[in-house]
């Protein structure tokens, strides 16, 4: 994959940010998407090597559209400034998410503002059996790939109707996003060895995803 040319042609669309140039320009975009999603296909492979349970999702159903949604956001341009994808797609929630754009690129997973069904399963997970998650959340080497638990702008200022503002894990059950983010340099994205990094990353996060993946189907 020649992510310099992916990066490449997200600049020039930036700069040209309309129908016109996409229209002049719709061979370039169909080729770069085409490598990527040969892209995906191939990280997919690998990644349901190693996870059994992993579900197959090929490129073409994992990229997402690069045209923003001007009928809920008018005031953002035409296209995206990134090319993003989720794998390990089941549900278009809980997958494992590649974000390659200009202005910021990542590696994320877990559950992003999911529904209230959702929400509920993993906060009855964690009052349950909450040492779990934070003995994930605080190996060392997850806190170094992950930091913590992403912060949203939703989080609950009490404590969710049922529990007790005094529970021990009342910190992540104020949550309705539970994910977590990579943050990827644009050097790491251009080095040969860039799949081998979201191999690595994949792997770390797989004891996070594994306990949701649990908390949501039990």
């Amino acid at each position: 994959m020649d992510f310099e040319a992916l990066f490449q042609f997200l600049n020039d669309l930036q700069n040209n940010n309309h129908k016109e140039w996409m229209d002049a320009h719709r061979k370039r975009y169909q080729a770069v998407r085409s490598s990527f999603i040969t892209w995906l296909d191939e990280l997919d492979a690998k990644l349901a090597a190693i996870d059994p349970e992993y579900y197959p999702t090929p490129g073409k159903k994992g990229i997402n559209r690069i045209n923003n949604n001007l009928l809920f956001h008018p005031n953002k341009p035409v296209y995206k400034d990134h090319f993003g994808a989720g794998l390990d797609q089941k549900t278009k929630q809980g997958d494992f998410y590649i974000h390659i754009g200009l202005s910021e690129c990542l590696l994320a997973g877990g559950y992003w503002k999911p529904e209230n069904k959702i929400v509920s399963s993993i906060r009855e997970a964690i009052d349950y059996n909450g040492e779990e998650l934070v003995r994930i959340l605080n190996k060392k080497s997850f806190k170094n790939t992950f930091g913590n638990l992403y912060h949203d702008n939703d989080m609950l200022k009490s404590a969710p109707k049922g529990y007790n503002k005094d529970h021990e894990h009342i910190d992540l059950l104020r949550h309705r996003t539970f994910a977590v983010v990579h943050e990827l340099k644009t050097e790491e994205v251009l080095k040969d060895d860039f799949m081998d990094k979201v191999i690595m990353v994949y792997k770390e996060m797989l004891p996070f995803r594994k306990y949701l993946r649990q908390a949501v189907t039990v």
